[in-house]
Formats: C-alpha cells, sequence, structure tokens
C-alpha cells in the first residue's frame, strides 16, 4: 500500500498531484463524496493532468483538452484515445491509500 495524502489535502473537483515515495506521480481526485487516483501523466502528451480540471467524473487534460473518466482511466474526449491507469483509493483513518 501507498499512502498518498490526509484526505482533508484533496479539494472537492480540483486534482491534487502527489509524488509517490518510488518518484512516480499520480493525481488524487475527490468528486461527488468519493476519492479517486490515475496516473498523472497524459496518455496523449506530456501534460500533469494534476493542472488539469475535473468535471461531471472527468479529467480534463490542461494540453489539448481530452478527457478521461477518473474512476476508470478510459479517455472519453479526443484526441485521447489510450487509457491512464486508475487504482482503488482507500481511507484509512484519514489517510488516502492505493496498491499498484
Amino acid at each position: 500500500m501507498f499512502t498518498l495524502c490526509p484526505a482533508e489535502q484533496v479539494p472537492a473537483d480540483e486534482p491534487l498531484r502527489v509524488v509517490l515515495d518510488d518518484g512516480h506521480a499520480v493525481a488524487v481526485y475527490s468528486w461527488n463524496g468519493a476519492y479517486y487516483c490515475t496516473d498523472d501523466l497524459c496518455t496523449h502528451g506530456e501534460a500533469s493532468l494534476a493542472e488539469g480540471y475535473v468535471e461531471n467524473g472527468e479529467i480534463f487534460c490542461p494540453f489539448h483538452m481530452g478527457s478521461f473518466c477518473i474512476s476508470t482511466g478510459e479517455p472519453r474526449a479526443a484526441p485521447c484515445s489510450v487509457p491512464i491507469r486508475s487504482y482503488s483509493v482507500i481511507e484509512q483513518d484519514g489517510q488516502l491509500l492505493i496498491e499498484r
């Protein structure tokens, strides 16, 4: 299990970039009362998804405005066509955790 951050640090409807102990960057989301996590790097270009915005359960890439589902990682809007990896988030004692 990897510790992401305290749940209270994740703003509602805004992604938070977290760099794990192994150097891998992920984006963490709080949307509709639940927490989600995906890889931070867009599969279409070298963009940090944490610099994008969340709307209706999708993260929009700041470079070309393609989008992905934050719960599954599936691409939802062009030019994104390759999924991003998504992770199950567990909240435990106020901390957010993922398995990799």
